[in-house]
């Protein structure tokens, strides 16, 4: 595996002044569907030009993937697993472009051995998968590989990772979507359960406190204007309307977030009520991974 801090992958410089970063060298794979090393040396070679890399990629032969650089790949695979004693798990999702593909036993099988390899590897991000080696061969030269046969953009769009005492994972609907939870004791039936709450209800938080600051203050922000504009409210105290807007914030942390959500295999019980009673079982985070 190569070894990225030797290369200061964060903070590239060509022979040139100008700086090339691991954001650059990532766009440009994710464009071109070339490896991160192809992607290095073209940005390299044309000063940080982008536009003059794909030429370059394509002098090279890369010339299906700069083909395709402008399509959006929406279709794929998206595969959850975690290690044998669940103490680690990744979600990701090999993209391509049309479900003809995704459905594809044979793309299924190759989405699956990448997925694997990332287990296998303890790999800790998408740029870190791309170097991993399948029989010989790097992820990303396999992801060509792919891409020049089937005629379709492909590559790893999406790649989370959890650690955690136990993590439980769950994929739903043939592969088009994929949840990892993190909980504090071994609960897989539990953990299961969680997971499909957060496959069907998509929390963005696992409770008030979790929830991005800067999300909790768009959304004072909105609500306070949507007060604010309520002729009924005209004129009334600063005071009258956050106490409002604190209660419409109230109202979003109950639908927004994972504990406070209404069980979807039982709308009696909170989830947070539903894991007290299974052994108090406490979730520790989540990762969710869907197509389009």
């Amino acid at each position: 595996m190569l070894n990225y801090s030797a290369l200061n992958i964060q903070n590239i410089t060509s022979m040139s002044s100008v700086t090339i970063t691991a954001a650059d060298i990532n766009k440009l794979r994710q464009a071109t569907g070339a490896g991160m090393m192809d992607c290095r040396k073209a940005l390299t070679e044309t000063n940080g030009d982008f536009e003059a890399a794909i030429d370059w990629l394509r002098k090279q032969g890369q010339k299906v993937a700069a083909k395709r650089s402008d399509r959006e790949a929406k279709e794929g695979v998206v595969l959850a697993k975690t290690t044998a004693d669940n103490k680690t798990g990744i979600v990701l999702c090999i993209s391509c472009e049309t479900d003809f593909v995704s459905k594809n036993a044979d793309f299924v099988a190759f989405a699956t051995s990448i997925a694997d390899a990332a287990i296998a590897n303890n790999v800790k991000s998408a740029e870190e998968l791309n170097e991993v080696s399948i029989n010989g061969a790097k992820v990303a030269d396999l992801i060509n590989d792919k891409l020049t046969a089937i005629g379709e953009k492909i590559g790893v769009s999406r790649f989370e990772r959890i650690e955690a005492p136990f993590v439980a994972s769950y994929i739903h609907g043939a592969n088009r979507m994929g949840v990892l939870v993190a909980l504090d004791k071994d609960a897989a039936e539990a953990g299961k359960d969680v997971a499909m709450q957060i496959a069907a209800m998509n929390p963005v938080a696992v409770d008030p406190e979790s929830v991005p600051a800067e999300a909790v203050e768009r959304e004072r922000a909105i609500v306070t204007e949507q007060i604010s504009a309520d002729p009924k409210m005209a004129g009334k105290p600063a005071e009258m309307i956050a106490k409002i807007a604190d209660g419409k914030l109230n109202a979003f942390f109950k639908e927004q977030t994972l504990l406070a959500q209404p069980f979807v295999k039982d709308g009696g019980k909170t989830v947070a009520e539903y894991l007290k009673s299974n052994g108090d079982v406490k979730v520790l985070g989540f990762k969710r991974v869907a197509l389009g």
